[in-house]
């Protein structure tokens, strides 16, 4: 079968699982190594360049690729990348893993499921990666407070994962890059828009996606179940909010969701760019942006994660970004729309905050269908009379 789907990034889908004959030699020789213990997001990390979510990545950025990246969104050969991807260490954990050529990556229960093939350990300023990465070096940035809260060092070489850590619960939706692209070749889809969500789609969203899905073949829903910060809602909960909402309201055949397991970094406008690789990588040819993206707490304008992507030549980022303002349902309209097609005053216009749908919600009242479906509004009532809306 002839493959029409966009090459990944930088040309070749990255692969670092191990063979089966792979996994024994090194199972072996497990006991010989040092090893140093991973948090949730780095785990995470080791899984996104695993599969080749992250390609061309093998590994944990090298010094000579992460200066070029914080400084200019680029790793040494020149290949737009915008998030340093790295691993640190303190003190200890340095001079006990300095002298070897393989360190074991444990999981949060201790047991060694990566290699880390080490070719560097260097020392970097993470006030200037907050600076240059996050546009702020304000420890009230979430970002910005896990950069401070690291260790002195950051270690660099590929990666080989032995065991995947699938989410288990997000199991029958976990798909590696080589997956989908199959899966959208046997569907006949060439152009493929992805969208990435860390909340339940609301109509707004609903109204962005319809909007794209006019000029593709089909939509990648792709939602993030990485780590994300307190508050936000549970990954199992905003799936059952897609589960019902596709089920219902989305052409069955127009649609595949397949879970993204990387953690949120808050980055905005350049998390938008990794976004937007990172759906290349699994065979989209066109990705959503829309009002502030990635975006947290007002630390970036509205649209700063759409103009980042004028920096680059749009055949260094190869995906098409889709660019949407903010959706909000008009009163005069009686339908969704955004500034771009209403005409009508801003009074007209009904839009929900966050911040309000949880009032409505402790106040044990549906959001109102202008705002959500009734089966997502159903299933985020459940959760908070159940759960107390506690992540």
């Amino acid at each position: 079968m002839r493959d029409y789907l966009i090459p990944p990034h930088g040309g070749r889908l990255v692969q670092r699982i191990a063979s089966s004959k792979g996994r024994e030699f090194w199972e072996e020789k497990i006991p010989e190594l040092e090893s140093i213990s991973l948090n949730s997001r780095e785990i995470s990390d080791v899984l996104m360049i695993g599969i080749g979510a992250f390609s061309p990545l093998e590994g944990f950025l090298t010094e000579k690729d992460y200066i070029p990246v914080v400084e200019e969104m680029r790793l040494h050969n020149g290949v737009v990348w915008s998030i340093p991807i790295t691993l640190s260490v303190t003190e200890e954990e340095k001079k006990k893993i300095m002298r070897e050529e393989v360190i074991g990556l444990k999981d949060t229960q201790g047991e060694i499921f990566a290699l880390l093939f080490l070719e560097d350990i260097y020392t970097y300023d993470r006030e200037r990666e907050a600076e240059r990465v996050f546009r702020t070096t304000s420890p009230e940035h979430p970002g910005v407070n896990y950069l401070y809260q690291q260790g002195e060092y950051l270690v660099g070489g590929r990666i080989l994962l032995l065991r995947e850590l699938y989410p288990e619960e997000f199991r029958s939706y976990w798909f590696t890059p080589y997956q989908t692209r199959e899966i959208f070749q046997k569907k006949g889809w060439r152009r493929v828009v992805g969208f990435q969500t860390r909340n339940p789609i609301h109509r707004a969203h609903e109204y962005i996606i319809k909007t794209a899905m006019e000029i593709v073949d089909g939509l990648f829903l792709n939602p993030l179940v990485g780590e994300t910060k307190k508050g936000d809602i549970p990954a199992r909960v905003r799936i059952k909010c897609y589960e019902v909402l596709l089920e219902r309201y989305f052409p069955q055949g127009r649609v595949f969701m397949g879970v993204y397991g990387a953690a949120m970094r808050y980055a905005g406008p350049r998390e938008a760019i990794l976004h937007a690789l990172v759906r290349k990588n699994f065979g989209c040819s066109h990705f959503i942006v829309g009002r502030d993206h990635a975006g947290v707490g007002g630390f970036y304008g509205p649209f700063d994660a759409q103009r980042i992507f004028d920096e680059f030549p749009p055949e260094d980022i190869g995906i098409i970004p889709l660019f949407f303002d903010n959706a909000f349902y008009c009163r005069r309209c009686q339908e969704m729309k955004t500034v771009k097609t209403c005409p009508h005053p801003p009074d007209a216009h009904l839009s929900f905050s966050g911040s309000r749908v949880r009032e409505l919600l402790r106040a044990n009242q549906v959001p109102p269908p202008e705002f959500t479906r009734p089966e997502v509004a159903n299933v985020l009532l459940k959760w908070w009379r159940e759960e107390g809306g506690i992540s």
